[in-house]
């Protein structure tokens, strides 16, 4: 993506790339808030860890989120409807008839203020007013993404609104820890997975919840030990549903390491610690035809998400064993993830 490209406000793309003392770089893009390449140094060389786009006008052209910030609120809505203090709030269903991420022009498609840029930080905010995409509320968000000396990547998400209101934030960034992120043939097959959760939510083939949470080891959804993350791929009839994984697991809130992922050659591990309840784990099942860097496409399953945030639908759920979605006057949305890179 260039910097002298326009984006669709018809100003520039802002361009920020952080820098530690190992020489890792993570670029960000003021538009929707992108993360929109990391760069880590493997054995002297160094890999290109996250999927992206090669130019501002086919990046804007993709729907598969590469990167981006995620919100007003992440994963589905079912129906895209609130029901709240016998009031009714009509969403944009933009996945007919549901909401997801964000609704048509969610946070993803706009420009983000740079509040603070820094070697090792950036901050960037934006504010969404009342009925925006149908959500009620003036809401104020901040972003803070920091990468530090240990190649961990700190994103610190905080908002605040004036009215009730459902909120939900993650990044989108798609991994492939292999470093041939835009090789035709390259996907993430082979890396090992593991995610520190007992239960996880089975969904209809349009990903909203089914019912219930469940334990994992109904349908061969268990990654509590660490498995290739294509084996039997498409033999669990919950995964045949979403063509591979899109599922959110509830986590182990127990100050640990909620998951890790594991590149092929085993030289490059990523490691997940954070303090919101859930993680939705995606293959990348609807990947092909998203433009890469080098002029081509990416096939399905090239990277693999994993979306730090709260259960979907939870605003229709308020049984589930997780803290309120729902933002109130007067509080503040407050949520951390790390993304530590070992090798």
């Amino acid at each position: 993506m260039s910097q002298t490209e326009l984006a669709p406000d018809g100003k520039p793309f802002n361009l920020i790339t952080l820098v530690n003392r190992q020489g890792t770089t993570a670029t960000f893009c003021d538009w929707g808030a992108t993360w929109f390449s990391c760069r880590i140094k493997v054995k002297h060389l160094f890999r290109e860890v996250l999927l992206g786009g090669h130019s501002a006008q086919q990046y804007l052209a993709q729907q598969a989120y590469l990167g981006a910030t995620i919100g007003r609120y992440a994963n589905r809505i079912a129906q895209a409807k609130l029901d709240y203090q016998q009031k009714q709030y009509i969403l944009s269903a933009n996945q007919a008839p549901h909401l997801l991420h964000g609704g048509v022009m969610g946070l993803d498609k706009r420009r983000w203020h740079i509040q603070e840029q820094h070697a090792h930080k950036v901050i960037f905010t934006i504010f969404s007013s009342d009925g925006d995409e149908g959500f009620p509320g003036n809401l104020s968000v901040k972003a803070c993404y920091e990468l530090d000396d240990n190649n961990q990547m700190h994103i610190d998400f905080t908002a605040t609104t004036d009215q009730a209101t459902p909120v939900n934030l993650t990044n989108h960034a798609y991994f492939n820890l292999d470093g041939n992120v835009d090789s035709p043939n390259s996907d993430i097959k082979h890396h090992t997975l593991h995610v520190n959760a007992d239960y996880y939510l089975p969904v209809d083939k349009d990903g909203i919840p089914l019912g219930s949470l469940i334990t994992v080891e109904h349908d061969d959804m268990d990654l509590r030990h660490a498995r290739k993350v294509g084996k039997n791929l498409l033999t669990s009839v919950s995964r045949q549903l979403a063509g591979g994984y899109d599922h959110a697991y509830l986590l182990k809130q127990d100050g640990q390491m909620v998951a890790s992922l594991v590149s092929t050659d085993n030289l490059l591990a990523l490691h997940v610690f954070t303090s919101k309840p859930a993680l939705q784990v995606y293959t990348g099942n609807f990947l092909a035809g998203t433009p890469n860097r080098v002029g081509g496409y990416y096939q399905n399953y090239a990277g693999i998400a994993l979306e730090t945030q709260f259960l979907p639908d939870s605003p229709h759920h308020s049984d589930w064993p997780q803290p309120s979605c729902w933002l109130l006057p007067g509080e503040t949305y407050r949520h951390h993830t790390i993304y530590q890179f070992d090798c």
